[in-house]
C-alpha cells in the first residue's frame, strides 16, 4: 500500500503523472494519524501514479506486458538503481547461451586441462563479445536519436536517463535462463522471441523516457541493429565464432 512508499521521496519533486507523463510535486499527501491521499494530476485530473498502491509482481506484470505507465512508474516514481547488475547478469545469460552452442559444435571430448582452459576462455569471449554488440546497439540508438531529436538529449542527465531505461529494458534477456533449463529442439524458436521481447521492451522504454510516438524509437532501433550486425560481420571476417 501507501505505506511502503518512503516519506523521504514526496520531498523530491520531480516526479511525473504515469498517464499523461504530466510533471508532479508529489506522489501522495499524508494528513498525519495513518490518513493518506494519492495526488491528483493538474493535466489530465486522474491519479498520478496509481502503482504506488499495487504489489511489486503486479507491476512486474504490467511491465511484461509493456505498459506505458508502468514503465514511467519505474523509471520516474521510483529509486530503482540495479541497471548496472542487471545488465552484466543478463550478459552473462547470453554469454552462456553461445558458449553452449559453441560447446555443441564441438566434437572434443578430450578431459586434458589444456581443453578445459579452452574452453573457458571461450565463455570470457562470448562475454565480450555479447558486451560489445549491446555496447553498439546502444550507440546505435543515441547517435539516430541526437540526430533526429537532439532537443531531446540536451543534457548529460538525459543520457543517463535514457541509458538506465535502456539496461533496465533488457531485463527480457533473463528469460535465457529458463530457455537453457528446459532446453527442447524448438530452442532457437524460443531465442529469437526473447530477442523479439527485448527489441519491443527497448522501443518502450524509449518512448517514454523520451516522450515520443511510437515510430521513432523503432527507427533508432533499426539503426542500433544495423551497428550491432555490423560489429558481428566484423568478428565473422577474424574468424571468431559468435
Amino acid at each position: 500500500g501507501l505505506g511502503v512508499l518512503p516519506r523521504a521521496m514526496a520531498a523530491l519533486g520531480a516526479y511525473r503523472c504515469i498517464e499523461c507523463n504530466g510533471e508532479a510535486t508529489e506522489l501522495y499527501r499524508d494528513y498525519q494519524r495513518g490518513v493518506l491521499r494519492i495526488s491528483i494530476c493538474k493535466s489530465c485530473q486522474k491519479p498520478v501514479d496509481k502503482y504506488i498502491e499495487y504489489d511489486p509482481v503486479i507491476i512486474l506484470i504490467n511491465a511484461v506486458l509493456c505498459k506505458a505507465q508502468a514503465y514511467r512508474h519505474i523509471l520516474f516514481n521510483t529509486k530503482i538503481n540495479i541497471h548496472g547488475k542487471l545488465c552484466v547478469f543478463c550478459l552473462l545469460c547470453e554469454a552462456y547461451i553461445r558458449w553452449l552452442q559453441l560447446q555443441d559444435s564441438s566434437q572434443n571430448t578430450d578431459p586434458d586441462d589444456l581443453i578445459r582452459y579452452a574452453k573457458e576462455w571461450d565463455f570470457y569471449r562470448m562475454f565480450g563479445i555479447a558486451s560489445l554488440e549491446q555496447t553498439s546497439f546502444f550507440i546505435g540508438i543515441f547517435i539516430t536519436l541526437w540526430w533526429m531529436t537532439p532537443e531531446m538529449l540536451k543534457r548529460k542527465s538525459d543520457f543517463i536517463l535514457l541509458l538506465k531505461a535502456l539496461l533496465l529494458s533488457t531485463y527480457g534477456k533473463l528469460l535465457l535462463i529458463p530457455a537453457v533449463i528446459w532446453e527442447h529442439d524448438y530452442t532457437p524458436l524460443c531465442l529469437a522471441f526473447i530477442k523479439v521481447f527485448v527489441l519491443i521492451s527497448n522501443s518502450q522504454a524509449i518512448r517514454v523516457t523520451l516522450n515520443l510516438n511510437r515510430i521513432l524509437p523503432w527507427f533508432a532501433i533499426f539503426f542500433g541493429l544495423i551497428l550491432e550486425n555490423g560489429v558481428v560481420c566484423l568478428f565473422q571476417k577474424m574468424g571468431w565464432d559468435v
